[in-house]
Formats: C-alpha cells, sequence, structure tokens
C-alpha cells in the first residue's frame, strides 16, 4: 500500500509519515517546505519505503505508478505564519486540495482531508461538536486559514458527493509534541523558548481564553482511526481538557524552572475566546480518546525543545 501525505515536513504531517510507516505502508511526501523541515523527515532518508519529493501542491500533482492513499496536510497553521502569507495559504486550501483531490480521484485513493478546530471560528458554543456551523469573520485576518478549511471541507464533500471519492475529513484542535517550530507563534512553542532563553513569558489578552491540547501521538491515532474508518463527515479529534491559556503559561513556567515574568498584550483580531472539542462521535465511532494528559506530554515536550535551546 501506498500513501501520498501532502505536508508530510510539517510538524503533524512528519508524525504521520512515521505512523504509515510503522504500518506498513509505502509513503510518498510532498512538501514545499515552507514551513516544513526536512530535519522532520530526516530518519527516514534511508528507509527504501520512503520518498520526500520538494513539490507546492497548489500546481498539478504529477505521481506514478499507484496509490492508494493521499492524505492532504500542506498548510500553514500557526498564524503568523498564515497572516504573513495569506494568498499562499489562501491556494494552498483551495486550489491544493483540489489538486489532492483529483490525485485521489485519478488513483480511486481513499481521500483524507486536514481541517482544524478554526473553521468554528469564535465559537458561541461549548463544547464546540461536528454539528455546529461555527462563528468566523470571513475578512477578518484570521479569515485566510478559517475560510480555506472551511472551504476545503466543502470541496473535499462535493467530491465525494459528486464523484465518489472515499473521503475523510478530521477537525484538528489545539496539539504539541516535538517537532514543533521553535517560536512559531503557537502558545506552546513561544511559551517554552521564552521560558528557556530567559525572556519574560507573552500572554496575550488577560489569559483567560481557553484551548485544549492534544499530544501529537494521540492526535495521530485518532487520525489512522478515523482513516480506516467508513466515516465521511468530519470527526474532532483533540483533548476535551480546557485550561486558560494563563494557567497554561504558569505550568510551563514552572517546568522549565524559570523565573520570568509574564506579560500582557492586547489579544489578536477574532482570536476564539474558547476552544474545547466535543470528542463524543470520536469516542462512539473510533472508539478514540486521548490518553497521554497534559503533565507527561508538556514533559516530553520539554525535552525535545531543551536540546533546540541549551540552557
Amino acid at each position: 500500500m501506498r500513501a501520498v501525505i501532502t505536508g508530510g515536513a510539517g510538524f503533524l504531517g512528519s508524525h504521520l509519515c512515521d505512523a504509515f510507516i510503522e504500518k506498513g505502508w509505502e509513503v510518498l511526501c510532498l512538501d514545499n517546505l515552507v514551513t516544513g523541515s526536512e530535519q522532520n523527515i530526516a530518519h527516514h532518508r534511508a528507509n527504501p519505503r520512503f520518498e520526500f519529493v520538494r513539490h507546492d501542491i497548489t500546481q498539478y500533482i504529477d505521481v506514478a505508478g499507484p496509490v492508494d492513499a493521499v492524505l492532504n496536510f500542506a498548510s500553514p497553521a500557526s498564524p503568523p505564519d498564515y497572516l504573513k502569507i495569506p494568498i499562499q495559504t489562501m491556494k494552498v486550501g483551495s486550489l491544493g486540495t483540489h489538486n489532492c483531490l483529483g490525485l485521489a480521484m485519478a488513483k480511486r485513493a481513499r481521500f483524507l482531508m486536514a481541517s482544524t478546530s478554526e473553521v468554528y471560528g469564535d465559537p458561541d458554543v461549548s463544547p464546540q461538536s461536528e454539528s455546529y456551523w461555527g462563528h468566523v469573520n470571513p475578512i477578518g485576518p484570521r479569515g485566510v486559514y478559517d475560510e480555506a478549511k472551511r472551504f476545503s471541507e466543502a470541496i473535499t464533500m462535493a467530491y465525494h458527493r459528486f464523484h465518489k471519492v472515499d473521503t475523510r475529513i478530521v477537525r484538528i484542535f489545539n496539539t504539541y509534541g516535538p517537532r514543533m517550530r521553535l517560536n512559531d507563534g503557537r502558545a506552546l512553542p513561544n511559551f517554552l523558548y521564552q521560558a528557556l532563553v530567559g525572556e519574560p513569558v507573552t500572554v496575550y489578552g488577560n489569559g483567560t481564553q481557553t484551548r485544549s491540547f492534544c499530544y501529537v501521538s494521540d492526535l495521530i491515532d485518532g487520525i489512522y482511526k478515523l482513516f480506516e474508518s467508513k466515516e465521511h463527515d468530519p470527526v474532532n479529534i483533540g483533548n476535551p481538557h480546557e485550561i486558560t491559556i494563563l494557567e497554561f503559561a504558569e505550568r510551563v513556567k514552572a517546568l522549565v524552572g524559570a523565573d520570568v515574568p509574564i506579560v500582557f498584550h492586547p489579544l489578536p483580531q477574532d482570536d476564539p475566546k474558547q476552544r474545547c472539542p466535543d470528542i463524543s462521535k470520536a469516542r462512539r465511532l473510533l472508539q478514540w480518546e486521548p490518553k497521554i494528559n497534559l503533565e507527561v506530554g508538556l514533559k516530553n515536550t520539554y525535552e525535545y525543545f531543551r536540546q533546540l535551546v541549551p540552557r
């Protein structure tokens, strides 16, 4: 069996490559390395069942030979990244997803789309279930990511209904773990980096906004179970344990042992005040729920970051 994984040199994509190789698949990893890194997949270089091709999926995707699965994980995911390259973010969610679906249709392959909890926007309900249609500002600065993902879901379902492509959609909530980029703009890398180098820890807003953090191995396990299922509608995969950003920052400081202050900056426009998944569907259909608690996950992630930033 052969899988094409786009964005495969990124944080989540590289872990997904690991999982498919461990399951016995051959993997063709496509990535243009705008936010991904070859270092994330360096351990597969000598593996005959792994191939890396540098490619921008907004351009036509030509893959020789059979393909049994296409998993689209290509997109900037951190606000500083997609705010820096807004048009490319829109193009990878639209043109890129279209090209991936075209490949899946041509090869009669199963397709899995990596969507996001950001399709719910700044939610009016919590926790967010798959039946909630969201509260998104389409013309706000974050709209380039939110609407790109909402479009990618819509075109995925269109290909499923019209062309009968065998599709899956995973809505990914906040995830953390090794291979995240240092100081990439998301809460955990920022907090760990700042604490490790002795800088003040930056919290946006007053810190009362909530997130729920899922360790990467749990997330990948959930995605693989969804891939193997027969569910075509979107499924939330994330950790339902909710924590305020301020409490999260304090826990990171304590873990690192950093005697640095927490400083507060204005909350960015349309930043969600609350983010928590309803995973009832994943529990029922996939018999999946996260296993790694925040204490263990943070320790593992800290050990990874500590090697990148010697104290």
